[in-house]
């Protein structure tokens, strides 16, 4: 049976369609995944991502645990700041893609995709044991709201006195929601997974259904509509911004995906998967990831062939006709060699090669 979030009754009363999504009943839309997707990219929608996983490290040597158990160094964080990271196997897979907030000198907030939420709690345990640390699985508590768009800042700001304009990007703060039930203490963040401005409210799951109602009566003066994951998927695609389970798994290591950059290979901790990375980042990849924009109507999807001349030379991990551009867009790993802005490709779409161009992503990039 699948597991439900706290908001799925106040889903139900806006008419949401729901669907199975990492053992969770979530909400894909609630009236049109193209309405959704324009309402986050000219004004701002609400998501529930209760589904996420959160695990919580904390004491003296919370941050020396993580460097131990993460590519990154969360330790070198200051308190207030988020960062992207992985979590790898000792081959260099990845396991996760994750964001560490650093909420005070001896605590972290570690969240982690809802398929692998389980996985990464207990590999957090095992991999700081040894240190003076306790990792704590609070995904069970735990509710996580989203506001995306160009006026989120404008909801979020109707009902919280914490200084937005102080809160960066990639940065959190704790603060006090006010709510139709007085005010909650949550945890406010500012990452996003749209391409647009976008907050995150971490905040108990008891307190999420009036958290929600607060950011939907705000946002209505505001364009905000409530939103489903079958828009944040294109939305992230658009974005250029990589899912678990189609751009990212065990058999994708960080530098074939185009994240070495977050690899700390210059930290002093050993952790999991060190001695597959040093030897990884010393070659070069034979397949990587790139985007994908096609010139008709029909659009790659997961799984699809990517062809050169007729040869098959990659495969296509996630693609839509794109609500914004107005054309396909799709990401896909291919030979290296074929990597390169401009290339001519095509994708076997059900038997019929679409021509396709190698892009730079993202695809959309917001105006700042």
């Amino acid at each position: 049976m699948s597991r439900t979030s706290p908001l799925h009754e106040a889903h139900a009363a806006l008419g949401a369609a729901f669907t199975d999504f990492a053992g969770w009943s979530v909400p894909v839309r609630y009236a049109s995944d193209l309405a959704e997707h324009r309402a986050v990219r000219a004004t701002a929608g609400v998501f529930d991502l209760t589904h996420m996983g959160e695990v919580r490290v904390s004491g003296p040597q919370a941050g020396d645990a993580l460097d131990a158990a993460l590519v990154g160094r969360p330790s070198a964080m200051p308190p207030g700041r988020a960062a992207y990271g992985l979590i790898v196997d000792e081959d260099g897979g990845i396991l996760d893609d994750l964001v560490t907030y650093r909420l005070g000198e001896q605590e972290f907030l570690v969240v982690a995709n809802a398929s692998n939420a389980g996985l990464v709690a207990r590999e957090l345990t095992a991999r700081t044991a040894g240190f003076d640390a306790t990792v704590t699985d609070e995904s069970a508590g735990t509710a996580l709201l989203a506001v995306q768009g160009p006026t989120a800042a404008l909801v979020v700001g109707e009902l919280v006195d914490a200084d937005l304009g102080a809160l960066g990007h990639y940065r959190c703060t704790p603060t006090a929601l006010r709510t139709p039930d007085g005010a909650e203490d949550v945890l406010l963040a500012r990452t996003g997974y749209t391409g647009e401005d976008g907050f995150e409210v971490v905040l108990p799951a008891a307190h999420a259904p009036a958290a929600w109602e607060a950011l939907l009566s705000a946002g209505r003066a505001h364009g905000a509509v409530p939103c489903g994951l079958a828009c944040r998927d294109t939305l992230r695609l658009e974005a250029g911004m990589p899912l678990h389970g189609h751009e990212l798994s065990r058999d994708v290591d960080p530098y074939a995906a185009g994240l070495g950059r977050v690899v700390k290979l210059d930290k002093p901790a050993a952790f999991p998967g060190r001695a597959a990375l040093e030897r990884l980042a010393q070659r070069t990849p034979e397949r990587v990831l790139v985007g994908l924009r096609g010139t008709g109507r029909r659009a790659g999807r997961h799984g699809y062939p990517v062809l050169h001349e007729g040869r098959p030379v990659g495969t296509v991990t996630s693609g839509a006709l794109s609500p914004t551009l107005g054309h396909p867009v799709a990401m896909a790993y291919v030979e290296n060699g074929l990597s390169a802005p401009g290339t001519a490709l095509a994708v076997d779409v059900r038997g019929r090669p679409e021509p396709v161009e190698v892009v730079e992503l993202p695809f959309y990039r917001r105006a700042r």
